[in-house]
Order: C-alpha cells, then sequence, then structure tokens
C-alpha cells in the first residue's frame, strides 16, 4: 500500500512567509504569520502576569472559574502634560530645575531679604520674563494636546449592548465591550477579532497611522466566532480573553480565548499577533467587524509607543554650560575681592564711618562675620548681571523659530509623497552642522524599496521576464510570458513546484483603484484597472514576475488546494547557488525557493506541537520556535529568485558631498555582503580605486581574529606613514559581517596582552573613508553608533533610516533623522528629523545645518561679550566709591539692558545670518567644501581660545567705556553752561557707549543685510534713545524718587559729550576690526575665500 505524504513549500523567514502546501495551509494562515524586516524583537520573551477580558461583561459559568472583578482604565487617550490646576506649581518646578534659573531665583530673594544696592526689580523683572515665555510655550503646545486629545476622545463609536448597536464615545470604552467597525473606520482601541463581514472571517487593515505602512494586511477572527454575523449572535456569546498584561511591542501578543457552550466543555482557542487589531489602524476591504476591547486608553500598543524619548543635548548646550561655569567663578571673584577690598578700605575709623554715613547701633552690634557675609551677597546681587538669563530664552527662541525654515523649505518637500521635512526636536538644530559620522541603513534609505523582479533561476534555468507590469494588472497583460534565456530548451514540468510556491507562498491581493495617503492608485492610460498590494514589495515584484503566465495554474492551485501535489527534486543545486551568488554581486535581492514532503506522522506531529505550543501564555514563542524546528530541516532547494531595489535619486550625489564635507559614511544592513557591496559602489560610497579590506566570518575561519586585526592594522598604518611622502594616498574602505562584529566587541583572552580589539578595531576605521556593515541586527546598529559616539575623539554622530529595524540606532545617535519611506513611519516618530528622500540629507545637514551652528554660535558667545562689556564697568566703579556698593546704573538700565536694548537684533541674527551668500550645495567648483566645513568642524567657534577672544574683547571694551568717560570727567565742567555732572550721568554716558557699541559690533559681524537686519538694529538704538528722553524728561507719578530726571537730556546738551561717545565707540570697536582685516588678509577661512571667491584646495586626508 503506497503511503500518503503531504507535501510543504517553505521559504525562509528573514525573507518572507512561511506557509504549507497544501494540507497545511489553512491550518497555517493563523500559524505562520509574516513578520516585516526587522521588527522581531531580540531576546527572551518577556512575560508578565495575565488579565482575564469577559467578552460583554458576562460572569463564566458557576463551575468554570472564579469570577474576579478587575479595573482597567477607560479608553481616555492623554498625551498632555499639564492639568488647569497643575500646571503654574508643576511648570515652575521644571524650570527651576535648570541651574540659571534657580540661581536668579537665589538673587532675587537675597534682594528682597537684605538691603542689596539694586532693587528687587532688577532681578525679578528679567527672570519673571523669561519664565513667563517659557511657560506660555509650553502651555500653548500643552493645549494643542490637549485639543488632539479630545477630538480622539470623543470620536462616536458603535458598540453592540443586548443585541443591538448603540452609539457613544470612544472614551467610554471599557474593556470587554464589544464593538462594530465599519469598513475606513478607525480601531478605536486593541480589539480581537471575532467575526468579519467577510465569508473567511478575516479583514484587512493598514497601520498607516501605526508604522506608517499603507499596505493591507491580513487578520483572522476566532474559528468558533467567525459564523456570526449579527448583532444577536455576537451578543450571545459566552466566553473569556486569557492574554498578556500591555506591552508596546506592535507585533507580539500572547492570549488564549475560551468559549463556553451549555453541556459542554469549554473550547480553548490560541490568539495571536494576526487576532489582534490595533488602535490607529484602519479597516480596509471588509464591509464591518465584531470585536471586542481588550486594552484600552492608555494600556494600548499606540499609546504605549508614545513614551517620551531620551533627551538628547547638543555640543554647543554642553559649551554653554561649561562657559557659565566659568562666568559664575568670575562672578564669585569679583564679590570676595571686592568685600575683601572693601574692609580693607575700612580699616581706618575715618573711612568705616564718615561724618556723612552714620551707622546705627544695630549695624555696630553685628557681628563682623555677618557683615562682611552680607557685604559679600550685596556684591554677588550687584555683579550677577554677568551671568546672562536671557540667554536662555533667546537660544530656546531661535531653535524654535529657527526650526521652521526647516519645515519650510520647499527643496525638500517631496511632490510624491506630499510631505516636506519634519523637525520632531528643536534642540539639535545646530547640531546638524557639527555631524563628523553619518550612519545609514540600505533597503529604503540608500534605496528605493520599490522591487521590480529581474529573474528567477530554476533547476539550473534562468527565466527572465519579458515586460514588467509595475503593480498594475494591465489589459494586455495576457501575452506577458517568461523568456528563458539559458540554453538547454525548456522544461516546464520540472519548473510547476518552483511556480506554484511562488503564486501561494505569499500575501499580496489584487484592489481596484483607491487612494493611499493622497496619492491615486490603479489608474493606467487613465482608465482604473486593478493593482497588487502587500505588505511586502518584495512579494509584489515575485507575482508581478510570473503571476500572469501562470494564470490557469493559479486558479486551478486556489480552487484545489486540497489535492494531493506530485513534487519532483532538481538535482542542479550548484547551478542555482551560483546564480544567487552572481545576482549578489551584481546588487540583486535574492530569495531562495526549497521543499521538503512530510509523512502522515510527521505531520501529525507538527500539528499538535503547534498547537500545544499556540495555546501556551508563557514562553509562546519558544515553544513555537521548538514545533517549527521539526519542519524547517531537511530541504530540498528548488530554486532563486533576483529582484532589483533601485538606488534612489541623488543618493549617489549625496554621499559624495557629505564625505567631500569630511563625513565619514558608513553603511549599516541586514543585507548579505556582496549585495551590500555591489549597493555602496553604486552609491559611491566605495570606488573602483577604492581598497577593500575585509573582516568577516569567511576569512576568520581561516585566520584567527587576532591576526585578521593586526594585519589589517598593519596595511592601514603602512599607508597612513606613507602618505606624508606621497601626493597619491590609498582609499580604504572596509567590511564587517555582524559575526565577526560580535567577537571584536566581546572581550577576549587572548586580547588581553595585546591591547583591546575594540581599539584596534576602530584604529582600522578611522583610517578608512567608508565602512560597510552587513548582515546586522537591529541592536548591532545600535551597538556600532554606540562604539564610535565613545571613542576617544567623541565624534558627533548621526544615524538615518527608513524602517523599524533602524529605530535603535536613530535614538542612539546624536542625531537621529527618519525617512518617510515605504516601510512605514517608525522611523520618522523616532526620530529628530524626518525627511520624504535621502538626497535631502544633503541640503539637510551642508547648508541648514552649517548655517544653524554659524548663527547661534555666535549668538552665545555675544551673549557672554555684551554681558562682560556690561558689567565690568561696574566693577571698576567700586574703585572710585570706596567699596560702597553703589550701582553705576539707573535701575530700568540694568533691567532692560538685556530684554529690551539688546535682546532683538542678536535674536534676528541667529534666525537670518548667512556668512557666505550662495550655498555650500550651489557654489561653482571653485573650492572644496570639505574645506569650507571643517572652519567649523570640530565645535571650532565656541572652544576655549575663541571664547577667551571675545572675554578679552569685552574686557578691552568694558574699559575703554569707563576710563573713557572717566578722563572725559575729569573736567569737572563738562557742560557748556559749567554745570557739572553727576554719577547718574556719568553712569548714562557709560551705558549710551555700551549699548551703542555692542549693537554696531553685531552689525560689523552681519554679512546678510535684509530690511528686517536695518529694522530692528537701528530700530534698537532709536529705542533706547527714545525711551530714556521719556525716563528722564517725565515726572512718573509711580516712582518714590526719580534720580533720573533730566540726565539724559542734559548729557545730550553737551557737545564734548557727544564727541566722547563717538569717540569711545570707535576706539572700542578698532581692535575687533583691525583683527579681521589681519585674519582675512594674512590666514583667511576656506568661508572667507568663498566669499571673495578665491580658489582653495584640499590634500588627501
Amino acid at each position: 500500500m503506497q503511503t500518503e505524504q503531504n507535501t510543504c513549500i517553505y521559504l525562509p523567514k528573514d525573507q518572507g512567509p512561511l506557509l504549507l502546501l497544501p494540507l497545511l495551509q489553512t491550518y497555517l494562515v493563523q500559524t505562520f504569520i509574516h513578520t516585516p524586516r526587522g521588527l522581531t524583537c531580540a531576546g527572551e520573551e518577556y512575560w508578565v502576569d495575565s488579565r482575564t477580558v469577559y467578552i460583554g461583561h458576562k460572569e463564566p459559568p458557576p463551575a468554570a472559574e472564579a469570577y474576579i472583578p478587575q479595573r482597567y482604565p477607560d479608553n481616555r487617550i492623554v498625551s498632555s502634560k499639564y492639568t488647569l490646576w497643575n500646571f503654574i506649581p508643576k511648570n515652575l518646578f521644571e524650570q527651576f530645575r535648570r541651574i540659571a534659573n534657580f540661581y536668579f531665583l537665589l538673587i532675587f530673594l537675597v534682594q528682597l531679604i537684605i538691603d542689596t544696592p539694586t532693587s528687587p526689580v532688577t532681578s525679578g523683572l528679567p527672570l519673571f520674563f523669561v519664565i513667563t515665555v517659557t511657560a506660555i510655550k509650553q502651555g500653548y503646545e500643552d493645549w494643542l494636546r490637549h485639543k488632539a486629545d479630545c477630538s480622539i476622545n470623543e470620536c462616536p463609536v458603535d458598540m453592540v449592548q443586548q443585541g443591538t448597536v448603540v452609539r457613544t464615545q470612544s472614551s467610554k470604552l471599557r474593556v470587554g465591550d464589544v464593538v462594530m467597525v465599519r469598513e475606513d473606520e478607525t480601531f478605536p482601541c486593541d480589539l480581537i477579532l471575532l467575526s468579519s463581514s467577510r465569508g473567511d472571517g478575516t479583514c484587512y487593515v493598514t497601520t498607516t497611522s501605526l508604522d506608517g505602512e499603507s499596505s493591507h494586511k491580513t487578520y483572522y477572527a476566532v474559528p468558533d466566532t467567525m459564523a456570526f454575523k449579527t448583532e444577536q449572535e455576537v451578543d450571545s456569546l459566552h466566553a473569556t480573553i486569557e492574554c498578556e498584561q500591555p506591552q508596546p511591542d506592535l507585533y507580539k501578543f500572547v492570549g488564549r480565548i475560551n468559549i463556553y457552550k451549555e453541556r459542554e466543555d469549554p473550547i480553548a482557542r490560541p490568539l495571536g499577533a494576526e487576532n489582534l487589531l490595533l488602535r490607529g489602524a484602519t479597516l480596509k476591504n471588509t464591509g464591518h467587524i465584531y470585536a471586542v476591547a481588550i486594552y484600552t486608553g492608555m494600556d494600548t500598543k499606540m499609546a504605549l509607543n508614545y513614551q517620551s524619548k531620551s533627551q538628547k543635548r547638543s555640543a554647543v548646550e554642553k559649551s554653554m554650560n561649561a562657559f557659565l561655569i566659568v562666568y559664575l567663578c568670575i562672578l564669585i571673584s569679583k564679590a570676595v575681592i571686592n568685600t575683601v577690598l572693601k574692609y580693607a578700605w575700612q580699616w581706618s575709623a575715618d573711612r568705616d564711618e564718615p561724618w556723612y554715613n552714620h551707622r546705627t547701633e544695630i549695624d555696630r552690634e553685628r557681628h563682623v562675620v555677618i557683615r562682611a557675609f552680607t557685604d559679600f551677597l550685596a556684591f554677588m546681587v550687584l555683579f550677577n548681571y554677568i551671568i546672562p538669563v536671557s540667554m536662555y530664552v533667546t537660544v530656546e527662541m531661535q531653535k524654535f523659530l529657527g526650526s521652521y525654515f526647516i519645515a519650510w523649505d520647499k527643496d525638500m518637500y517631496d511632490e510624491e509623497l506630499g510631505v516636506g521635512a519634519q523637525v520632531n526636536t528643536s534642540d539639535l538644530n545646530e547640531e546638524l552642522g557639527q555631524v563628523e559620522y553619518v550612519f545609514t541603513d540600505k533597503t529604503g534609505t540608500l534605496t528605493e524599496n520599490n522591487m521590480e523582479f529581474i529573474e528567477c533561476c530554476v533547476d539550473g534555468h534562468v527565466y527572465i521576464p519579458h515586460a514588467i507590469c509595475n503593480g498594475q494588472i494591465l489589459s494586455a497583460a495576457s501575452s506577458i510570458d517568461m523568456i528563458d534565456s539559458s540554453p538547454g530548451g525548456y522544461r516546464r514540468e520540472h519548473e510547476d513546484l518552483f511556480f506554484r510556491a511562488l503564486c501561494l507562498c505569499h500575501t499580496v491581493q489584487a484592489k481596484e483603484e483607491e487612494t493611499v495617503d493622497s496619492i491615486k492608485r490603479g489608474i493606467h492610460l487613465g482608465k482604473p484597472t486593478s493593482f497588487y498590494i502587500s505588505s511586502s514589495p518584495d512579494e509584489v515584484a515575485l507575482v508581478e514576475g510570473n503571476t500572469h503566465s501562470y494564470k490557469q495554474h493559479l486558479i486551478h492551485i486556489i480552487m484545489d488546494r486540497n489535492s494531493e501535489i506530485q513534487m519532483v527534486v532538481s538535482g542542479k543545486v550548484e547551478q542555482v547557488r551560483a546564480r544567487v551568488e552572481q545576482n549578489a554581486v551584481e546588487g540583486l535581492r535574492t530569495l531562495c525557493v526549497a521543499y521538503r514532503s512530510l509523512s502522515p506522522a510527521e505531520y501529525e506531529e507538527a500539528c499538535h506541537q503547534l498547537s500545544d505550543a499556540k495555546l501556551a501564555l508563557k514562553d509562546r514563542e519558544q515553544r513555537l520556535a521548538q514545533a517549527y524546528d521539526l519542519i524547517e530541516r531537511d530541504f530540498t532547494l528548488l530554486g532563486a529568485t533576483a529582484v532589483e531595489d533601485r538606488l534612489q535619486e541623488k543618493a549617489a550625489d549625496t554621499i559624495e558631498s557629505l564625505q567631500k564635507a569630511g563625513m565619514k559614511v558608513w553603511v549599516l544592513t541586514g543585507d548579505k555582503m556582496e549585495t551590500a557591496a555591489a549597493t555602496c559602489y553604486a552609491s559611491k560610497l566605495f570606488r573602483r580605486s577604492t581598497q577593500i579590506l575585509e573582516l568577516t566570518k569567511k576569512r576568520t575561519e581561516e585566520q584567527s581574529l587576532h591576526d585578521v586585526l593586526f594585519d589589517l592594522s598593519r596595511t592601514v598604518l603602512r599607508q597612513r606613514s606613507l602618505s606624508g611622502l606621497s601626493v597619491e594616498c590609498q582609499d580604504y574602505g572596509l567590511i564587517i559581517d555582524g559575526a565577526t562584529l560580535s567577537a571584536v566587541l566581546k572581550p577576549s583572552p587572548e586580547s588581553s596582552g595585546s591591547g583591546n580589539y575594540r581599539e584596534i578595531f576602530l584604529e582600522i576605521c578611522r583610517n578608512c573613508s567608508a565602512v560597510l556593515c552587513c548582515r546586522m541586527a537591529p541592536l548591532q546598529k545600535a551597538q556600532i553608533v554606540k562604539l564610535i559616539k565613545a571613542s576617544k575623539e567623541h565624534p558627533i554622530t548621526l544615524a538615518i533610516g527608513d524602517g523599524a529595524n533602524d529605530v535603535s540606532m536613530i535614538l542612539e545617535a546624536h542625531v537621529g533623522i527618519g525617512i518617510m519611506g515605504k516601510e512605514g513611519r517608525q522611523a520618522a516618530r523616532n526620530s529628530d528629523y524626518a525627511i520624504p528622500k535621502f538626497k535631502h540629507l544633503k541640503k539637510m545637514l551642508l547648508v541648514h545645518g552649517h548655517f544653524y551652528y554659524i548663527r547661534i554660535a555666535e549668538l552665545v558667545q555675544y551673549f557672554f561679550y555684551k554681558n562682560v562689556c556690561f558689567i565690568f564697568p561696574q566693577f571698576l566703579y567700586q574703585f572710585f566709591c570706596g567699596f560702597s556698593q553703589q550701582p553705576l546704573y539707573d535701575t530700568a538700565y540694568l533691567t532692560l539692558y538685556n530684554i529690551s536694548f539688546t535682546s532683538l537684533p542678536i535674536l534676528l541674527y541667529s534666525l537670518i545670518e548667512k556668512h557666505i551668500k550662495e550655498h555650500p550645495t550651489k557654489t561653482k567648483k571653485r573650492f572644496e567644501p570639505i574645506i569650507l566645513f571643517l572652519d567649523v568642524a570640530k565645535n571650532a567657534l565656541l572652544r576655549w581660545p575663541v571664547f577667551l577672544y571675545w572675554t578679552c574683547l569685552g574686557l578691552f571694551n568694558a574699559c575703554i567705556f569707563f576710563f573713557g568717560a572717566y578722563f572725559l570727567f575729569d573736567n569737572t565742567t563738562f557742560t557748556s553752561n559749567g554745570q557739572m555732572f553727576g554719577n547718574w550721568t556719568f553712569g548714562t554716558l557709560v551705558f549710551t557707549v555700551l549699548v551703542f557699541t555692542v549693537t554696531l559690533k553685531l552689525a560689523l559681524d552681519t554679512h546678510h543685510w535684509t530690511w528686517i537686519n536695518h529694522f530692528v538694529i537701528w530700530g534698537s538704538l532709536l529705542f533706547y534713545v527714545i525711551f530714556s528722553l521719556l525716563w528722564g524728561g517725565i515726572i512718573w507719578p509711580f516712582l518714590n524718587y526719580q534720580r533720573m530726571y533730566y540726565v539724559f537730556m542734559q548729557m545730550l546738551s553737551s557737545g564734548p559729550a557727544w564727541l566722547g561717545i563717538i569717540l569711545l565707540i570707535a576706539i572700542s570697536l578698532l581692535p575687533d576690526v583691525v583683527k579681521k582685516v589681519l585674519c582675512r588678509t594674512l590666514w583667511p577661512t576656506a568661508t572667507e575665500r568663498s566669499r571673495h571667491g578665491i580658489s582653495v584646495h584640499s590634500n588627501c586626508h
């Protein structure tokens, strides 16, 4: 008697779905779940306590199990941070966690508690301004979140109650409620599919709002409830669901449903991710479904995935904090010096208590230490303006407003997708101009992720499609056939099994015209046609390539899926493997098809283990893997396919520009080495002259890892030593795979005597112009980024990708950029910036990033400079007033200097300044971009020498202001009518020179003039003059005293005062002008050369 056998055809899980044909096909529709590339979670399954859900809130039968009511959150989504009641205290607490804000709060309290030389208003008003502006900004952003939450929570939902459909609000849903969702509606919470309007119990879903994938995914109803078609039938269901507690993995779910029937034992059915409909997904191609709420509100996977990311800090922010500490030390030093000198000055009795300033009894009785400490605090208050509190709010405003220039950039708008660049965080704008390492994914980032079927090899024969349909089933497609390009004739009977596998092992559907993401699909020559949709572009390409020529066979297989299939084993495996290697070298994506025959006993054993594993709530993945091992072995290779993923437009030009700008580009991909290397050559990451160094598993099997590393190290170091003697230098490229990387990163006793492998690996990488990391797991991508970040140079890193498997490296890098591609929006959502195409990275870094860094570096240095100019004359003044803590400036000037008089010009400068007239990416070939951007590399404009120059310039200007005015005042009859100037006139003269000098200094640094610049710069000076005239020209009734009355007018009435102001401004600006002229003449930077059209060149680096 002939033994009956059941046959299965296999596609490897990392390449596509696994399906068994034909007897296992129906069963494994729910067993083998297609997992998108890179979205599986590494590590062991994380198990948490389960929850029990009572469908329709019905208690289980008394004999079944104990009824334990559980409390779950309602279905409200709360993304807001504040409420009406906690906004003020919570926001204030968060703001005063900042060191600068807390410092000024302490200064303000000191002014309130003790007798200080300045009014508390001088510190309180700027602090109040900063706190208020920040609170308004954060409050507005939170109000927008509240508004979005309300629109979601008030969305109408159809709920099944007592056999009828009742409409309610989304926020009122509870766990266990049964809902009805119609086509094109969004799921209100996480649901378990009970039944569908489709006869086979399936429904189609798009998850665009979750991961951006517009492809249609298939989900399956519980087999025992899939026949329910009416509300009454659904309401009659008596069942409970046991499942895991909420966790954020979108592609993982473990549970089971227990269905109770009268006088029958409960029926247990497994539940997996194929039964779970996620909140935010949309129902497609299905009339309606019935489903039960399993996770609601903040327990839904969508809500759990919107948790805040770790805060990234830019190099500029770190420099600001370092400079702030220096100035804080200067402030304390000033206060200590003045306190000591005050008591040294008052050592004699006539100075300690002069005739015009007798002490009170309380002052005489106070201990000298207490008096000294009080004086120290008073001097701290007097000099505290050297710390620029308004700098932080100006920086925040600059980053917030500046981020809109990226979003508004028309050059970064993609017509096909209908989207432009997005800014998810504005804190890293300037970091874009400091990037030294770029880590990029390959598929969907460098390439289009738009697959085109090229050929297939079966039994040693190569087949090439005569025409490609590009996703459209055309009316003339019936004539499309395969052309056999191999010698030896055509034997279709040997290829039937291969093409049957391709026709069945996929999730492709044919769909009529529809609009997805504002893009119409299914239109050909103005007429509606059908087109293919799938969760994988590879599958669409494969079906396009072979379905038409095997149309009758496809229909026959679908109609006769349970019939026996005769399998023919091919013997020319070597020829297929050789073809696969050749296709990989050409940069094509390859996929192998294999088969294995199962005996009835093997089939029954596999079914039994799979059934037990699927019912398990704990360690389900491990148990399923063990069950799969019974099937996934002893396969026979049938053939292979080749699919092309074309390079994105201008990807090669972008990489070339980044390399010329001094950045090192690494490609991190999960693809095999040959395919990835071909893409690197096509994208100009590797050139034909590049010497490729391989650090792969194949090589380490022939040599020890230790020997391979030291051989490569000697090679690159020898070339580096010779490069100084020769004009030409060798260009190296490194290729490493995931297995070897794990060995490099793993500490080894072998490496203890001769250094760590990591350092040797890093040394090799430093001397390579480009690096390709292939066969990388998502976690390994993040490890590579972290390794470079932690190296001794501490370079600024950028990671860019389009898929969920790129999220780990995007979050790890200093700057993460997501591409809004076909692999979804998960990378874009978790990134700092999102762009439509890889080519937009060029302008993002070389234009926006470069300008942002130049602007904010000037902003930071300018703020410290103008505050040194502001407060150092106050320090010098104490030597001429007996260290009496007498302020040099009026209270209004102390308060408004940073808020009004000097704030707008630098803010506008930091938003629109362009130090070169044309974009670096659009300049002629008269200079090399690498030289231009090396001018500001390594945070060049915020290094300590530059900071020291700005500080010294501020000290010089302050001395000119003070001593220039002092010598002018040496003639006490400074006015034409013989009147004498007082101390407030002296302070006003110094302050006038100060305001004009720092404003004109910024005007001298401005290269890009617009009418806005003129309006703000000259308008700020005019505002100061008008304010001073009004402040000193009117008797204000709300002031107890008015010491500035007629002071400004009196100063302006003096001719020598006008001459002195002009002369002091000119002397103050002269050194900076001379320095600029000399530097531009003798040591011009690349920026200055490009500005004047001077050619510069770079040597090998």
